[in-house]
């Protein structure tokens, strides 16, 4: 038996989604925004406006991070327990989402600590306040996930909180506000979308449902994402927008795989950005995957839908056209931090998603792949 959740109460997409925000009713607001892009984007001011014209009391805690702590969380938790809001409005990228969604959930049992969140079941339900998740930028699918991620500074990795307690009532996907979206940055959250979608359709938790949603996602993210990363073309942002939001869906219902556990393990450690790395990692882990037969089957489907005659060649090169790093020494970690740092970087890869990927992995076989991925070398052992 499996039971599906595939988003909350809604998913508004469309031009002017964001005007939804007219219909909900609420009275005190707590938006949580990260550094700045929202501001620039002009998502804030639209979303001031509409809380404004509806005589609403609001609050904005900025400032979150991308990657955020669980320091940053409490921070807000604390603002909230002193604003006593109904409703929290996440809105930018992943980060300030999952910080708004751990938040909510922190705020909502006073009693939990991060700690505690790590040894036992997250209670799976919230009410005490709504939770509205509005991204920005194209890549986590966090606004309709059942999953938090968090870095836990004292332990040097990223850790996904998980609950259904955690997903956002309402997910407002207006593509108009990504329009600001440089095109690296479009590059990289597009190809985390990417990564989501395809480790969830090798994953062996995969079923009829989420198989549908994966390969259509793999195939529109194929067919949109390099055109998106010009700026100004609303149609593709709009494409990549809604593909993202779907495989969303279907990490949140299947699970991930190695290249998410390897990509916590180096953003906790180094602070990298999570699109980045999954882009960088998806070919090798694809590669140490398709020892598996099934996963080659799949592989070859994934081909097939997107016209290419190998899938793996075919990110790679979709990786090259979108000016991502062959290697992870070629994104800025020098071999004496890799190096020196290497113990825990295989010891925390180890964890979260890389429990799940479909083809098990020995730790000595984790710290030969990490080199490998980091010299870039084609994963052949």
């Amino acid at each position: 038996m499996k039971e599906l959740r595939l988003h909350g109460e809604a998913i508004i997409i469309g031009s002017g989604a964001l005007d939804y925000l007219r219909k909900d009713a609420y009275s005190r607001v707590f938006i949580v925004t990260g550094t700045g892009s929202a501001f620039r984007n002009g998502a804030i001011d639209k979303i001031k406006a509409i809380l404004e014209e509806k005589g609403c009391t609001y609050e904005i805690h900025a400032g979150i991070k991308i990657n955020p702590t669980t320091e940053e969380v409490m921070a807000g938790v604390i603002r909230m327990q002193e604003f006593k809001p109904d409703t929290v409005i996440g809105v930018g990228g992943g980060s300030p989402i999952d910080a708004a969604k751990a938040m909510c959930f922190f705020y909502e049992y006073p009693d939990w600590s991060f700690e505690r969140a790590l040894q036992e079941t997250l209670p799976e339900k919230r009410g005490l306040v709504r939770l509205i998740a509005i991204p920005t930028t194209s890549g986590t699918g966090s606004e309709v996930t059942k999953a938090a991620v968090i870095t836990y500074k004292e332990d040097n990795i990223k850790i996904g909180l998980k609950s259904n307690a955690l997903i956002p009532d309402v997910a407002i996907v207006d593509a108009s506000l990504t329009l600001s979206m440089p095109g690296n940055v479009a590059a990289e959250t597009g190809m985390d979308a990417m990564t989501h979608v395809v480790e969830a359709y090798i994953n062996k938790n995969l079923d009829d449902y989420t198989a549908c949603l994966a390969a259509g996602a793999v195939e529109g993210l194929f067919k949109h994402l390099l055109q998106s990363c010009k700026q100004g073309d609303l149609e593709s942002r709009e494409k990549v927008h809604n593909f993202q939001c779907i495989a969303g869906i279907v990490l949140s219902n299947v699970g991930l795989g190695m290249a998410h556990g390897i990509s916590h393990s180096f953003g906790g450690k180094f602070d990298y950005g999570h699109g980045l790395l999954n882009a960088v990692l998806l070919p090798y882990v694809l590669q140490y995957n398709s020892r598996e037969p099934e996963v080659r089957s799949r592989l070859a489907y994934l081909a097939q839908r997107v016209g290419k005659p190998d899938f793996i060649q075919a990110i790679k090169e979709l990786n090259k056209e979108l000016g991502i790093p062959h290697a992870l020494k070629e994104i800025g970690l020098s071999k004496e931090a890799f190096t020196a740092n290497f113990d825990i970087l295989a010891e925390n890869a180890m964890k979260g998603s890389t429990r799940v990927n479909p083809v098990g992995i020995a730790r000595e076989v984790m710290e030969k792949f990490l080199v490998y991925a980091y010299e870039g070398k084609d994963v052949d052992f």
